[in-house]
This record gives structure tokens, sequence and C-alpha cells, in this order.
């Protein structure tokens, strides 16, 4: 028995990668479209009497995940 269908290619990977890219930059270029801001988190204000290590969650999750 043959297959129907052929194998693919790494030139039609890069033939599709290509040309998603391409559209991904022309919808980005269009005029009249709202360019996609990010927000950042608001950092706190740093310590008046020096020091600046806190004990915040992703300090937590790594002391969770050192414990031996």
């Amino acid at each position: 028995m043959q297959d129907s269908q052929p194998k693919p290619s790494r030139r039609g990977f890069f033939f599709g990668a290509a040309v998603t890219g391409a559209a991904a930059a022309a919808i980005v270029a269009l005029p009249g479209a709202p360019a996609p801001q990010a927000e950042l988190p608001q950092s706190r204000p740093a310590p008046e009497k020096g020091g600046g290590y806190s004990l915040s969650d992703h300090v937590k999750r790594y002391y969770k995940t050192a414990r031996v």
C-alpha cells in the first residue's frame, strides 16, 4: 500500500513559518490597529534605611522547592 499523503518536508515547514511571520507583521503594521501595551507591575518604593530583602511569594516558592 502506498500512502496518499506525501511526507512533510523541511522546506514546506520553513515556507509556512515565513508566511505566518509575514502575515503577523502585516497585521501589526496596519494603520489604525492599536499597538499591544503590556502593563508593568507596580514596584514597591526602596526602603529608607537600606536592606531591601523581602520575603515575597516567589522567594517562598523557591524555598519550598529548594528543601532537601
